[in-house]
């Protein structure tokens, strides 16, 4: 049986969004299993350490590196008309990942989500991402209602 946690899709409501927790599956912290949209999609280029002039943040810093990937996201979101309550998938790619790392990265993102629903994610162990110096990497979608 699966169990919703927000919205259901009514006739009136052009778009919502369902947060389930699939029976027999452990509850998560910090994220969803299963997340139905109904609207328009955004996706979203995965989202990096660079500040605005393409210079990287917090070199050898996962806390600092993170934060700066969720600012990034907030940014990409905002410019799609979208907002963090939107997302509905997230993947992070984590250089070297250890275990330690999940809770940085928690941390910095239930800052970022604060009282929405998280979505579904998946975080990746990765050997490296687009230059040395980047330590995560942040690609998501998002659902908007139809314009």
């Amino acid at each position: 049986m699966l169990q919703s946690t927000r919205n259901s899709f009514d006739v009136e409501e052009p778009m919502s969004h369902r947060y389930l927790q699939p029976e027999g599956l452990a509850r998560p912290r910090g994220y969803s299993h299963v997340v139905s949209a109904r609207g328009t999609q955004v996706f979203i280029a995965g989202q990096v350490a660079f500040d605005a002039e393409g210079r990287v943040v917090g070199v050898g810093d996962l806390r600092a590196q993170t934060e700066q990937v969720f600012n990034n996201l907030q940014r990409a979101l905002a410019a799609a008309g979208a907002r963090i309550e939107d997302l509905v998938k997230t993947t992070i790619f984590v250089v070297g990942y250890k275990p330690a790392d999940r809770a940085v990265i928690a941390e910095v993102r239930s800052r970022f989500y604060g009282n929405a629903e998280p979505p579904a994610s998946t975080l990746v162990g990765v050997q490296a991402l687009v230059v040395p110096e980047l330590m995560i990497e942040v690609e998501a979608v998002a659902v908007i209602d139809a314009a």
